[in-house]
């Protein structure tokens, strides 16, 4: 796996919540099981405490992202340097599925939050040093606080998905019509 994929794992967790709308899909050991299980990693080892803890580092993350989308990139390394410190990953090579041998990072921490948090944490930083703090962003289309990596060869992605951008080019087409219709 490239070591830059695991920045979906905080893409992720971070969008497991979204406060515009006011949910959140991260208030159970089921909801990390299947967090764990999106990311393709065995849901194993999930306590009851691990909710509080990765709802931490759910809200630190996105403070990375808008920090950045935000134009405060030091702020932005700032947080995600503290995450490093607090969870360090371990490298391992390995080989599966009749792949060459690779590397994959794991946190060798005790629990599940603390072993998401090291790979999130990991992988975001690779994406941040690799593409710019500026690739990573927060969804334009209100009332979306998805966040999202842009990879875009010219760094022109300002939403979460499709489904955002069509909706808010339809809105935008729909305020031009009113007020041209007011207008005329």
């Amino acid at each position: 796996m490239e070591l830059a994929a695991y920045a979906d794992y905080a893409v992720r967790l971070v969008n497991t919540e979204a406060p515009g709308r006011g949910t959140d899909d991260l208030r159970t050991t089921g909801d990390i099981a299947r967090l764990l299980d999106a990311v393709g990693r065995p849901p194993s080892r999930v306590a009851e405490s691990d909710v509080p803890r990765l709802r931490a580092v759910r809200t630190r993350l996105r403070a990375v992202f808008t920090d950045a989308a935000e134009g405060r990139p030091a702020d932005a390394v700032a947080t995600l340097n503290g995450l490093l410190a607090e969870y360090p990953v371990h490298p391992r090579i390995t080989g599966h599925d009749g792949r060459p041998w690779h590397i994959h990072l794991a946190g060798d921490q005790a629990g599940a939050a603390e072993s998401y948090a090291a790979v999130a944490g990991m992988g975001l930083a690779v994406q941040l040093t690799s593409l710019g703090a500026d690739r990573l962003g927060v969804c334009d289309a209100a009332p979306c606080r998805n966040v999202f990596v842009d990879a875009s060869a010219n760094r022109s992605r300002r939403y979460c998905s499709d489904r955002c951008s069509t909706r808010a080019n339809v809105a935008q087409y729909r305020a031009r019509r009113k007020a041209r219709a007011t207008t005329d």
